[in-house]
């Protein structure tokens, strides 16, 4: 603490913790983190098919990033040429994992009404 400061001291234009929230505000917060928890639950077993490569590969993954099932067209199996079957598995699974983000952002969003809350994305 500052020599001569008394231990109440609060400078001028900041609010005390929990000061200037608006009446049932505090209830509002509560009830959406509820909401978020058990989006955030919901979206572990929330299933999104992915289809890439002109539908040579089909991914399953969750709304929480975890593929669950990769198919593909045994026409896209060439032993000469493993490392274009290689690059097309990279693609399609980082596809999956952007679809699964983009439908997680729009589950929250629902709950947080847009309103954009840091570390959660």
């Amino acid at each position: 603490m500052a020599k001569g400061r008394r231990s109440d001291y609060v400078p001028r234009g900041v609010q005390p913790a929990g000061g200037g929230l608006q009446p049932g505000m505090l209830e509002k917060i509560k009830k959406m983190q509820e909401e978020m928890a058990a989006t955030q639950a919901a979206l572990e077993n929330e299933l999104i098919n992915v289809t890439a490569a002109g539908g040579a590969v089909t991914i399953v993954i969750t709304g929480h990033q975890r593929v669950q099932s990769i198919k593909l067209d045994p026409a896209l199996i060439d032993p000469n040429d493993v490392t274009m079957l290689e690059d097309t598995l990279v693609a399609a699974i980082n596809e999956a994992i952007v679809a699964s983000q983009e439908h997680s952002a729009r589950r929250l969003e629902a709950v947080t009404g847009g309103i954009e809350i840091p570390g959660l994305f």
